[in-house]
């Protein structure tokens, strides 16, 4: 049975040291005096600068254009936009080790919690974006200017646990009781003899190998009543990272999520990384169905699964693909699903389909879903190979298949 609905966030709820931007165009450093103010947060080893693009930050430079101009900025690895409203059409260009990039468009992040429910803020953004470290950026809003369009900015710090090479919940053995890292004791040998065999778990990296502050979470995990499906997405943050750098990646999305979003969490349950590496996202337990913000009006009964990378045209490595096998038949073998058929779910409404019954491959990527071109084009190529694997694990296992 569900736990009680999320309360809804209050999107400022930050004991925030006020700092202030340059003027537009300058390179004079930050802060300096007379601008426009920006929120900057340090919590949990993050520091977090949220900054309004009103009149005096963002001005018109045409017809159905606005920049901010080059702006000196404190350093930072991740960036992204918010606004309410309709989405506007955005590009930005950063700057690392002195250099300016090219311009790059920034895509609308389709991710997130069900319209309506206590997690939705009614606040959008963008797919987040992970840069080598920067100190400069420029934003271009083209066409139809948003309302209340702010930029945000992350350093995540580093952690010695970021190095760390050893997943901290070891792989499970087939037939063998499982313990999740907020369970309950484990069942005697005798009971659990005389469970079915299943799908093992495979290792994976905790909230707290990632560096989870625990305060950003806005109450408890709700669970979902069963699990019908995986849907698979990658996270569009780019691919240039370090095994090190994904902790820091994690928790900067985490921050993203929560103070920027809104939402109560981080929105996926895992989170998959280009060196085969699984890693807990949402709080809960990872053996629970632990209900996410991962695929509007899809969430209720289904698992969320984010590949760290940008797969629009880069490849997939065989690494991830085994690693996303490995975590979608232990999902879907505890529930009874055939990881390569379909199954008949619940809309609670999408982009793509109204509220109603709509019949969906069990393990399907973000575009079945909703109006996206996530998990990109190059991973979601994989999905019949993954199927196919996914399948024979599960049968390997004494599953249904």
């Amino acid at each position: 049975m569900s736990s009680p609905p999320l309360p809804r966030r209050a999107l400022v709820t930050r004991a925030a040291a006020l700092s202030t931007l340059p003027v537009v165009g300058a390179l004079t450093g930050w802060p300096a005096p007379g601008a426009v103010a920006a929120e900057t947060t340090r919590s949990g080893g993050v520091t977090s600068h949220e900054i309004a693009l009103g009149d005096q930050r963002l001005q018109r430079s045409g017809a159905g254009r606005w920049a901010t101009g080059r702006l000196e900025t404190a350093s930072y690895r991740m960036l992204a936009l918010t606004w309410t409203g309709r989405a506007p059409g955005l590009r930005v260009r950063t700057r690392s080790s002195g250099r300016w990039s090219s311009w790059r468009a920034l895509r609308v992040l389709h991710d997130g919690p069900d319209t309506g429910g206590r997690e939705d803020s009614g606040r959008r953004g963008t797919d987040p974006l992970w840069l080598p470290e920067a100190d400069g950026v420029e934003v271009l809003v083209v066409g139809q200017r948003p309302r209340d369009l702010r930029l945000v900015l992350i350093d995540p710090g580093s952690r010695a646990g970021d190095s760390r090479t050893r997943a901290s919940i070891p792989a499970g053995r087939s037939g063998a009781q499982e313990r999740d890292e907020t369970d309950g004791a484990d069942e005697t040998d005798e009971a659990a003899r005389k469970k079915p065999r299943r799908s093992p778990r495979p290792p994976l990296r905790s909230r707290k190998d990632w560096g989870a502050d625990g305060s950003w979470r806005d109450g408890k995990p709700v669970m979902c009543r069963t699990i019908q499906q995986v849907h698979v997405h990658h996270t569009a943050s780019g691919n240039d990272y370090s095994r090190t750098d994904v902790p820091a990646m994690i928790r900067s999305m985490y921050r993203y999520h929560t103070q920027s979003l809104g939402w109560s969490d981080i929105g996926y349950n895992f989170l998959v990384d280009k060196f085969g590496r699984t890693w807990v996202g949402r709080a809960g337990g990872p053996g629970r169905p632990v209900r996410g913000a991962h695929t509007l009006g899809f969430n209720n009964t289904s698992v969320g699964v984010a590949v760290i990378g940008n797969f629009e045209t880069s490849g997939v490595t065989s690494k991830t693909v085994t690693a996303v096998v490995k975590l979608a038949a232990w999902k879907l073998d505890k529930y009874g699903r055939r990881p390569s058929g379909k199954v008949r779910v619940y809309s609670t409404g999408s982009d793509k389909y109204p509220r109603g019954w709509v019949r969906l491959r069990v393990i399907d990527g973000h575009r079945d879903t909703n109006d996206t071109a996530c998990p990109g084009q190059s991973l979601y190529k994989k999905l019949p190979a993954i199927r196919k694997r996914t399948r024979k694990r599960v049968k390997k296992h004494g599953g249904i298949g």
